[in-house]
This record gives structure tokens, sequence and C-alpha cells, in this order.
């Protein structure tokens, strides 16, 4: 068994090694007006932990902050049964630009509220009152998870290493979101 611990070292989740890990397929969504493949840290940096954690990265795609292109592009991968999580990056601040959040939405069947309420905490730690400015969202649409991140690389690490990760692995114990994907579409 492993063990992630939190602050005072009090232990927050278990991962057994009993079973076998399962790999998921992810995509990669970065948001931004200025970013190209050779100088994107964030994105490469979310590819770069999934794969060494033993997930399978299917897409990366670089789209401008335009609600309707970030829509576009979450919703091709949404309707794609290949595509098991959505992991996006920029877009979820508060300027004038900023619409990951308004495009992503209306996408979710269901929203997952303490995504955003557990990074804000977790970023708060790190960047104090700064993580007010910061709306994180996570849900599901058709059976894929999604999961939307700031734009910064810390913000990528914070967001995988502390919640994403563990969750997007079966053997995380007492309860994660992998574990769930096969009653999803349940009705």
């Amino acid at each position: 068994m492993q063990f992630s611990t939190g602050p005072n070292n009090t232990q927050l989740t278990t991962v057994t090694t009993e079973k076998p890990f399962i790999p998921l397929n992810i995509a990669i969504l970065v948001v931004s007006d200025s970013r190209t493949d050779t100088d994107d840290v964030s994105g490469n940096t979310l590819i770069e932990r999934a794969t060494t954690a033993g997930h399978q990265v299917i897409e990366k795609k670089i789209v401008p902050d335009n609600i309707y292109q970030i829509r576009a592009a979450a919703s091709n991968w949404i309707a794609d049964e290949q595509i098991n999580v959505i992991i996006s990056t920029g877009g979820t601040g508060v300027t004038g630009r900023d619409g990951t959040p308004e495009a992503i939405e209306p996408l979710l069947d269901k929203v997952l509220d303490g995504f955003g309420e557990i990074f804000r905490s977790l970023s708060y730690q790190e960047i104090k009152t700064s993580s007010i400015q910061s709306r994180a969202l996570a849900g599901v649409a058709n059976g894929t998870y999604i999961f939307c991140l700031p734009g910064s690389s810390g913000a990528c690490r914070t967001g995988w290493d502390l919640l994403i990760k563990d969750q997007l692995d079966h053997r995380t114990k007492p309860c994660n979101l992998a574990q769930l994907m096969p009653r999803l579409l349940e009705k």
C-alpha cells in the first residue's frame, strides 16, 4: 500500500497496490492566446505527470481564449468514446478573455463542486488570497471527466499531484472517480 499524506503528516488517501493499475485515456486542452507547442509549460507538465502515472495522453490541443473554440474542442472529445478524461489549463481567471468555465459548464451533466473548492483551498496554502481569482472547475459529461485548471504550471502541478492523480487511480481508497466510470451513463 502507498499512502498520501497532508499537512501534519495526516493520512489523506491509500492506494492499494494489490490490484493492477488501469490506465485512462486523457486529452489535454491548453487555452491560451499566446502559447505554442514549443513554449507550453503547463500542458507539457500535465502530459508528463499523466504519462508518468501510467495514463495515455491521446491528444493535446492548444486553442485561443475563445468560448466557442474551447467548447468545440471539448465537445469533440466528450463525444469520442476513446477519451475518458479531459484536462484543460488556462482561461479560468477573471479577465475579459478568460472564458473556460463559461465554455465548459454548459456541457456538463454534473458539476463536481468539491473540486474547485478544494483546489482553491490547496492553492491558498501556496499563493494565499490570490487563490480567489481561480475559477477551477470539474464535472462529468457523457461519461467523460473534465477538469479545468488555471494556466500556470504551478496550478497544474497542484491540481494533478494533490487532486486529480489519486482520483483517476481506481486503486485509491476510500473511493475515487475512476471506479465510478462504468456507472456514469446509467439512468
